[in-house]
C-alpha cells in the first residue's frame, strides 16, 4: 500500500500537473470544466487535507466566485462524480484524488490531530474483508476505507529504550 499525502514532494508540480490531467479528462469527456470548477479542485490540492463545502464556499466567495452554498455542492458534485474528489465520509468533508484518472480503491489515512488525509490503495477484494465477503458469497462492488490516528508530523517522538 502507498500512501500519497504524508511524504514530502514538490506541491506546486503536484498541483499543476493534476490541474492539466483534469483538463485533458474533461476535454476528452467532453466534461465543462469551469472556472469554479477547476479552482474548487485548485483549492482541495493546495491541502492535503479534507475540506468541508463551507470551507471551500469561503475561499470561493473571497475571491467573488459565489457565496451561496449551492456553488460549493455543485462543484464538489463534479468533482467527485468525474473522479477528481473524494468524500470522505467520516468528516463530512472533501480531498482532491491522488490518483486522478485511475480506476483504483482507495483507502483515506485520517490524522485525529491535524486533519491531513493521505491516500492510500487497499483492494478490498483481498485479505480479511474479501475473505469473509467470499465465505458467505457476498461480491464487494465497492468499499470507503477511513482509518483514524495520527500521521508521521503529529505523532509523539518514541521513548528511548
Amino acid at each position: 500500500m502507498t500512501a500519497i499525502g504524508f511524504r514530502s514532494h514538490d506541491h506546486a508540480q503536484c498541483v499543476s500537473t493534476t490541474l492539466a490531467r483534469a483538463e485533458r479528462y474533461c476535454v476528452e469527456k467532453k466534461l465543462k470544466f469551469t472556472a469554479i470548477r477547476r479552482r474548487s479542485l485548485e483549492i482541495l490540492l493546495a491541502e492535503h487535507r479534507a475540506l468541508g463545502a463551507y470551507d471551500l464556499l469561503a475561499v470561493l466567495g473571497e475571491e467573488g466566485l459565489g457565496t451561496a452554498p449551492p456553488v460549493a455542492y455543485r462543484a464538489l458534485d463534479f468533482l467527485t462524480s468525474a473522479g477528481f474528489a473524494h468524500k470522505i465520509e467520516g468528516l463530512n468533508a472533501y480531498i482532491a484524488c491522488a490518483h486522478l484518472g485511475a480506476d483504483h480503491a482507495p483507502a483515506f489515512l485520517i490524522c485525529t490531530n491535524c486533519k491531513s488525509v493521505a491516500e492510500a490503495e487497499a483492494d478490498a477484494t483481498e485479505g480479511q474483508l474479501g475473505e469473509v465477503a467470499r465465505a458467505t458469497g457476498f461480491t464487494i462492488r465497492r468499499t470507503v476505507i477511513e482509518a483514524l490516528g495520527l500521521c508521521p508530523n503529529c505523532q509523539p517522538e518514541a521513548p528511548c529504550a
